[in-house]
């Protein structure tokens, strides 16, 4: 029976305080992840608490504008950020 109920549910776009909830707090967060794959090239990168909070800004103004992608734009952003030192 899963599945077949008509349940219909809207959700709405993630603004900047869930992007930065998502950047901060889970264990394996894409800000860690940078870290430790930086490390590996024996480059230090730490992200101060304002840039965290800019790159969750960006992310959600780019999801009002372009195709809403949820939680996966922070890694868009971020990527994009980090392209030249990566």
């Amino acid at each position: 029976m899963q599945g077949r109920f008509p349940i219909r549910v809207e959700l709405q776009s993630l603004g900047a305080d869930e992007f930065e909830r998502i950047l901060r707090e889970p264990e394996n967060s894409l800000i860690r992840q940078y870290t430790a794959l930086l490390a590996t090239e024996n480059l230090e990168r730490r992200f101060a608490e304002d840039a965290v909070r800019t790159i969750a800004v960006m992310a959600a103004e780019i999801t009002e504008t372009a195709e809403n992608i949820g939680a996966r734009r922070r890694h868009t952003v971020l990527e994009h950020v980090l392209d030249e030192l990566s």
